[in-house]
């Protein structure tokens, strides 16, 4: 068994701050999860499809009466999961910019120590606020529905932070570097065209290739057999799940991008009891958001080269770009 709140010397380090279930274990886990986990079936998560492109094809619109260039990562990979999971959650749209740039300033690998505490004081109190005024006039939101329970302001704080922050920072770099894997890869890209058939196989495809929740950790609790080798009680272990995704056990020429390859079983979700609550709803947008892009702009590419393109460094939670500059015939 592998446990999340144990070093590698194998002494106790202090707990996860409340509500942030990502850290815990069961109990306090499933505390936590368990009044979430019926918001985020594939079933429910389906029923947005029609909101969804709704948002989608108004990013779209405002894209082409822009015209060429743009840049893809704040005119459309950012703003789609954004609003999405602002909605869900209750952010009021006027709060979504600002409450975006400090959760984005968590994961980017490039923020210094003095900013990030501020980024994380100004979350704190915005969330607070937004707690207290869910508990005073609750509406038809998931965070609303939470302070029905049993849960304190600093769990409410802990769970909204989490929800929020994954729920679009995960995406919109699937989105953004979806799109530029595909680029680089014409032949894919025209395979993908060709047949709108393949588009939910290709979202597979991508976010096993591509991984952009690139590690994690955990420690055992015993003694554990994996691979032929022991894993000793105590011993923190580096989940990497790139490179499980790139196990050529498990994929032929897993290295190759192909758009009609079954790549179920990935684990850019995570898997067991951690796997990601947001999974279907991530998986929704991507299959509505890609097919739309490409649709929309048949002449869509890079424009830049692609050595060119900004992306976050290596020491970033979250593998992504920056921005992603394309262009299209207008």
């Amino acid at each position: 068994m592998l446990h999340p709140t144990i070093d590698v010397t194998g002494m106790e380090i202090p707990p996860a701050a409340p509500g942030e279930f990502l850290l815990t274990d069961d109990p306090l886990h499933r505390r936590y999860r368990k009044p979430l986990a019926g918001r985020f079936t594939a079933r429910r998560m389906r029923m947005l499809t029609e909101r969804i492109e709704q948002i989608t094809a108004e990013h779209l619109d405002a894209m082409e009466q822009a015209g060429p260039p743009a840049d893809l990562v704040t005119a459309f990979a950012r703003p789609i999961p954004s609003i999405v999971i602002c909605e869900l959650l209750g952010v009021p749209y006027g709060d979504r910019d600002v409450f975006q740039a400090n959760v984005e300033s968590f994961v980017d690998g490039e923020t210094g120590d003095e900013e990030l505490m501020a980024a994380y004081t100004a979350t704190q109190e915005y969330l607070a606020e937004l707690v207290a005024a869910k508990r005073a006039n609750p509406t038809d939101d998931i965070l609303s529905d939470l302070t029905d329970g049993d849960f304190t302001d600093e769990e409410l704080k802990g769970m909204g932070l989490l929800l929020l922050g994954a729920g679009f920072d995960t995406t919109a770099n699937m989105l953004a570097l979806g799109t530029f894997a595909l680029l680089r890869h014409p032949a894919q890209l025209a395979a993908l065209r060709a047949d709108p058939g393949l588009a939910d196989g290709a979202v597979e495809e991508l976010l096993r290739y591509l991984s952009v929740a690139k590690t994690f950790s955990r420690a055992a609790l015993e003694d554990v057999e994996l691979g032929g080798r022991t894993i000793e009680a105590g011993s923190t272990v580096i989940l990497s799940y790139h490179t499980a995704n790139r196990d050529p056990e498990r994929f032929t020429d897993p290295h190759v991008l192909d758009v009609r390859r079954r790549a179920e079983g990935h684990l850019a979700f995570g898997h067991g009891m951690h796997l990601c609550l947001g999974a279907q709803l991530a998986r929704v947008e991507m299959r509505v958001a890609l097919p739309a892009l490409l649709a929309r702009f048949p002449a869509l590419r890079l424009a830049v080269p692609a050595d060119e393109v900004p992306l976050r460094p290596e020491t970033a939670d979250i593998y992504g770009a920056k921005s992603l500059p394309v262009t299209w015939d207008a």
